[in-house]
C-alpha cells in the first residue's frame, strides 16, 4: 500500500488544521504513505459540502456511521467535540480503520478505557491508534524532551505549568458548546489543562502520581448565541493544582481562560539538579536552557532558536531562522502517524497516554470536589507512555 484514504469527522476549528495538515505533510515529509483526503463527514449537508470545497476533501457525509465504512476510507481523523469520541472512535476501529483523536481523548475515564480496550483489540489486527497532543510536536518541546533524555538536566525536581488564555473573560461572551459539561466534560482543565499535563509528562518521561486542586467558574450564566436569553455554564473557567510525579519532582499546573492579555500562552519550565529548560508558545521557536553545570561566572539562560536542520522536523521546513507556527505541529503529528502506520509500528502518543492524562483530569475534578483534598492518580502500570517520537530532520524527509 502506498497511499491511504483518509476520512475526517468535524470540520470546525480543529478540523480545518488537520486538513491544512493533511494536505502539506505530503509535499514537506514525503511520508510511506500517501494520504487521500476521501471524505468529510458533518451534520448539515451544505455547510460539509462547503467545508469540503474549501479544505480540500473529494466527498461528503452527513453520518459518521457511513464514513467509517467506505471503501476509501482506511484512517479515520475526528475532530469533533468531546462527547462523541469514544463511540466514533470505537466504532472505527472495530470497522478495521486507523484512528487519530483529538484530544482530550474523552469526556469520563470510563470511555477513555472502553477506547483503551478497543484499541487494545485492533491492534492485534495491526490497526493502529493515536490521540492528537499536537504540542508534542513542536520542535522546541521535542527538543525539550531530548535534552532531558540526555540527562542534561540531571535529577528532575521541579515542572511549572501554565496555560493562559483571555477568551472567556468578558461575561457578555455567548455561550458555546465548550462550557457545557455534557458536550466538552469539563472546561478550561479538559481544553487546556489536558495540553500542559501531557507536555509535562512527555518533556520530563515521568507521570503526575497525585494531586491537590482548586477550580472555579467566574461567569455562571452567559447570553445564548441567537439572543433568545442565557445558558448556564457547567464546566469551570479556571483549574489550578499542585502535583507530584513519578520521578519525585514537585509540580504546578494552571490552566485558565480568564487571563486578560494572554492569548495562547502555553509555558513548561523544569528545573533539575543540572540544569533548566523553559518554553512559552506565544514564542514556539524558542527554547530556553541553562546548563548548571558551566562556571557560574558565564552561565545562565541561553536562547536556542529551534529552527537548525537537526532541530526536531525543522530539517523539512525552510533554512535556519525560517521560523515555523502552530499549523505545522499538525503536520508534524501526521508525518508520524503515516510512518507508524507504514512500518507496523505503534504511533504516539497512544489512547494509553490519553487515558492517563483522563485520569490526572479526574483526579483534579475529584480533589477541587474534596476542598483540594490530596487525591492519588490511579497507576495503570505504565512510565510516561511510549515516547518514542521519530521527529524528522535534513536527513529524513525534508523536500
Amino acid at each position: 500500500m502506498t497511499s491511504i484514504g483518509v476520512g475526517m469527522v468535524g470540520y470546525a476549528f480543529m478540523g480545518r488544521a488537520h486538513s491544512q495538515g493533511w494536505r502539506s505533510v505530503g509535499p514537506f515529509f514525503r511520508p510511506p504513505l500517501t494520504p487521500v483526503p476521501a471524505a468529510l463527514a458533518g451534520r448539515s449537508a451544505e455547510r460539509t459540502a462547503a467545508a469540503a470545497r474549501d479544505l480540500g476533501w473529494a466527498a461528503v457525509e452527513t453520518d459518521w456511521k457511513e464514513l467509517i465504512h467506505r471503501d476509501d476510507v482506511q484512517l479515520v481523523d475526528i475532530c469533533t467535540p468531546g462527547d462523541s469520541h469514544a463511540e466514533i472512535a470505537v466504532a472505527a476501529l472495530e470497522a478495521g480503520k486507523h484512528v487519530l483523536c483529538e484530544k482530550p481523548l474523552a469526556n469520563t475515564v470510563a470511555e477513555a478505557e472502553a477506547m483503551v480496550a478497543a484499541a487494545e483489540r485492533a491492534r492485534a489486527r495491526g490497526v493502529r491508534s493515536m490521540v492528537g497532543f499536537n504540542y508534542r510536536r513542536v520542535p522546541a518541546l521535542t527538543l525539550a524532551r531530548r535534552l532531558v533524555e540526555e540527562g542534561r538536566l540531571g535529577t528532575i525536581r521541579h515542572v511549572r505549568a501554565q496555560y493562559l488564555q483571555d477568551w472567556l473573560s468578558d461575561p457578555a461572551a455567548p455561550m458555546a458548546w465548550r462550557l457545557e459539561r455534557e458536550r466538552a466534560g469539563s472546561g478550561s482543565l479538559g481544553d487546556l489543562g489536558a495540553h500542559i499535563i501531557d507536555a509535562a509528562q512527555f518533556v520530563t518521561g515521568q507521570t503526575i502520581t497525585g494531586v491537590s486542586a482548586l477550580t472555579e467558574t467566574f461567569v455562571r450564566e452567559r447570553p445564548l448565541a441567537d439572543g433568545t436569553g442565557t445558558g448556564e455554564v457547567t464546566v469551570d473557567d479556571a483549574a489550578l493544582f499542585l502535583a507530584r510525579t513519578s520521578g519525585g519532582a514537585l509540580a504546578s499546573f494552571e490552566a485558565t481562560r480568564f487571563a486578560a492579555g494572554r492569548k495562547n500562552a502555553l509555558r513548561l519550565e523544569v528545573n533539575g539538579s543540572d540544569g533548566s529548560l523553559a518554553f512559552d508558545l506565544e514564542a514556539l521557536n524558542e527554547l530556553w536552557f541553562h546548563d548548571h553545570t558551566e562556571p557560574s561566572a558565564t552561565s545562565g539562560f541561553r536562547r536556542i532558536l529551534v529552527t537548525e536542520p537537526d532541530h526536531p522536523y525543522a530539517g523539512a521546513w525552510w533554512p535556519p531562522g525560517h521560523l515555523l507556527g502552530y499549523e505545522h505541529t499538525f503536520t508534524h503529528q501526521l508525518a508520524d502517524l503515516l510512518t507508524a502506520i507504514a512500518e507496523g509500528t505503534d504511533p504516539s502518543p497512544s489512547f494509553a497516554d490519553g487515558l492517563r492524562v483522563q485520569r490526572v483530569l479526574d483526579a483534579v475534578e475529584a480533589s477541587a470536589g474534596n476542598e483540594g483534598h490530596w487525591t492519588a492518580v490511579p497507576d495503570d502500570g505504565g512510565g510516561a507512555g511510549d515516547q518514542g517520537v521519530r521527529p524528522r530532520n535534513d536527513t529524513e524527509g525534508s523536500a
